[in-house]
């Protein structure tokens, strides 16, 4: 069993390597389709995104409570609030929300 879990972590490092190491020995001149560009500078955005949003709805005792701290969270981040402006207002609707209607 350890002989394969072994294994399993070195295909798992290789790949890791080819993935961070492959496009910088591969891709040597600046990148000058737009397309390209534009899709390469919002893989974090969406990335992240993806991430966060199954963890904000269901983060709280009542999917309802993380759906409208996201949704003010949003709207206060539209206005330019900051970052902590923006989490404390999601924190509050969600305190509010859980308080009074769970």
């Amino acid at each position: 069993m350890t002989h394969s879990i072994a294994i399993y972590l070195f295909i798992m490092a290789g790949v890791t390597f080819a993935i961070r190491v492959l496009p910088l020995t591969l891709i040597r001149k600046q990148i000058k389709n737009r397309f390209l560009q534009s899709f390469l500078y919002y893989v974090p955005y969406v990335t992240l995104a993806v991430m966060t949003f199954p963890a904000i709805v269901q983060a709280t005792q009542n999917p309802w409570a993380g759906l409208l701290a996201l949704i003010v969270g949003v709207i206060t981040a539209w206005f330019g609030a900051g970052l902590f402006q923006v989490s404390l207002a999601c924190c509050i609707i969600v305190l509010i929300v859980e308080y009074f209607f769970v």
